[in-house]
């Protein structure tokens, strides 16, 4: 057995554990990660990169049938194995050395096992040949593990085998048929890749498509993805599923239809990474989430624990997740420097994002992009507010854009302040519109100098100018 110490000890080496390794180190602590599985976590290998490389060719194939005089060009169909190939690169072809060589580069220490907390500062970290090394830290540990798919109490679910986000993003074959268990994100994004690869795709959105977003939203991207030959069937529920001799899954519905398809995706929500890291040494439950002050450390925690990312359900996005690593690697080091850091006095040293300014972008056909709260959010957090949309076809770029061009562009203003808390907007190619919205939340901008931030013509972005006309002076 191997006894180390570091100043931060962070059990997780996703995009969220890097980056606070990194945060630390850069301010003079030194600092080790524990990985179980692949260095650059979930992101890199199963969800954000891989997905995305999905979704991309499809996209431009659409764009570029858009617009005449493109279209003509276009003389074939997707190639699905190109596709995935691409997406294999994205994934690095799921092998993690260029990971580990950043870590190396960065002075971050790696140890490969699972991590259990053992007690106060103490980590054991177990690795594959069952040999267990002994982690002590000076100043803190960091829970930074991130998520799992959640499965329902389905009957037979578990039995059938049935895909999560993982398979999904790092299947090596098309499915014929799909079957989709959920209608939010993951679900709309992978039953747009897939129906765009040649699956027959049908999505069993009990509560909807999109549910969290604006109704708006969600109605297009259901359009969309019925134009494209999904069945989406809003309403209906799983009540069994079991997979035959032959591989075909079956699924029998609430209503009593039945549908057979060949893989089964399921997509209801994620569950914490807690279960098997000791967190009943410090009096805290296994398998649950963990609760976090703004400067991200675990309540209840001994004052030396912090957790970042997923993990403590404050935000489930990978930037969001980074914003955190960021704020927690500063305060750790201001606090091993013996500052007393407070909530609300040290600027970037807390996560206050998450609550009302989380950034998010659907990439479905139409795109979704979304920041700060919906009407129905801002309305049920008491604001006083004015609902201003504007109908993005209507928007000259977005007709340069491509033909048939369809969206809707929706913000929220805070009567009494007279700033903008929320802005959702959908339509094909607009991700690259949130960031101006995003800034305009997060700096509580007033409409009266927004006006003063005049779009370019004629680009999409002039929506804008017609919300601020739509509202008045």
């Amino acid at each position: 057995m191997t006894d180390l110490t570091y100043d931060v000890i962070v059990l997780g080496a996703g995009p969220v554990g890097e980056n606070v390794a990194d945060r630390v180190v850069q301010g003079g602590l030194t600092a080790a990660v524990v990985e179980r599985e692949l260095v650059g976590g979930e992101c890199s290998y199963w969800a954000c990169m891989p997905t995305k490389a999905l979704l991309r060719s499809a996209a431009a194939l659409r764009a570029a049938r858009r617009l005449p005089g493109a279209r003509e060009a276009v003389t074939g169909d997707l190639d699905a194995a190109a596709v995935l190939a691409r997406r294999d690169a994205f994934a690095s072809h799921w092998t993690d050395d260029g990971q580990v060589a950043w870590l190396e580069s960065a002075g971050i220490a790696l140890h490969r096992g699972q991590g259990r907390i053992a007690g106060d500062r103490v980590v054991e970290v177990t690795g594959a040949d069952g040999v267990t090394t002994v982690l002590t830290a000076r100043h803190a540990v960091v829970i930074a593990t991130g998520t799992g798919a959640l499965l329902p109490d389905i009957a037979g679910l578990r039995e059938a085998a049935p895909w999560t986000s993982r398979e999904a993003a790092a299947a090596t074959g098309v499915p014929a048929r799909l079957a989709v268990i959920g209608g939010g994100v993951v679900a709309t994004e992978m039953a747009t890749a897939y129906a765009s690869l040649g699956s027959a795709v049908t999505v069993l959105a009990r509560d909807g498509v999109l549910p969290q977003a604006e109704p708006f939203a969600g109605e297009l991207v259901t359009a969309a993805l019925r134009e494209s030959g999904v069945t989406v069937r809003v309403g209906a529920e799983a009540a069994s599923v079991d997979r035959a001799d032959d591989g075909t899954v079956r699924l029998a519905l609430t209503d009593g239809d039945r549908i057979e398809v060949d893989e089964v995706l399921v997509t209801i929500g994620r569950t914490p990474n807690t279960r098997d890291i000791g967190l009943d040494t410090v009096g805290l439950e296994p398998g649950a989430w963990l609760a976090v002050d703004d400067t991200l450390r675990v309540l209840d925690g001994g004052g030396w624990l912090y957790a970042a990312g997923d993990v403590n359900r404050r935000a489930l996005l990978t930037h969001q997740g980074k914003y955190q690593a960021r704020a927690v690697g500063d305060v750790i080091v201001a606090r091993a420097a013996g500052a007393v850091v407070e909530d609300g006095r040290w600027g970037r040293h807390v996560a206050t994002a998450d609550e009302r300014a989380v950034p998010q972008v659907v990439f479905t056909d139409p795109e979704v992009a979304s920041v700060g709260l919906t009407a129905a959010a801002a309305e049920a957090a008491g604001l006083r507010t004015r609902v201003v949309d504007h109908d993005l076809a209507a928007v000259a770029g977005s007709a340069l854009h491509a033909e048939g061009y369809r969206g809707h562009a929706r913000m929220v203003v805070d009567e009494d302040r007279r700033v903008i808390v929320g802005f959702t907007v959908a339509g094909p190619d607009v991700a690259e519109l949130l960031h101006a919205a995003t800034v305009a939340i997060v700096g509580e901008v007033p409409l009266d100098r927004l006006w003063h931030a005049v779009p370019a013509f004629p680009t999409v972005s002039e929506v804008w100018l017609r919300l601020l006309e739509a509202y008045g002076r």
